[in-house]
């Protein structure tokens, strides 16, 4: 299940053309430290650690799988990730109805 996952979530970066770096976790104790001590602890699981993905921009949390797939459903993965929407995105065209 983590690797579809994360599979879902490269997938849409990709064919949206969003940058992206890849951390591996499970071959780099480093990655899996830095994941471990930036996921806020309101986000954590009451026990363990938190599973994979965890999105971050930069260093910036941003959220879990859940967060993104949620996200995705309402239009809203740029805002979600921090980033602006581009011209013309179903998002960007949400968010230009919103302020009028």
């Amino acid at each position: 299940m983590i690797k579809k996952k994360q599979q879902d979530v490269l997938g849409f970066l990709e064919a949206n053309k969003i940058g992206f770096e890849e951390k591996d976790i499970a071959a780099n104790e480093e990655n899996r430290k830095w994941m471990r001590e930036n996921v806020p602890e309101d986000s954590r699981p009451a026990t363990g650690y938190p599973l994979p993905p965890q999105i971050f921009n930069e260093s910036q949390y941003r959220g879990d799988y859940d967060a993104f797939f949620e996200a995705r459903e309402n239009n809203a993965v740029y805002a979600f990730l921090g980033l602006t929407a581009p011209p013309g995105s179903k998002e960007a065209e949400a968010q230009a109805k919103q302020q009028e």
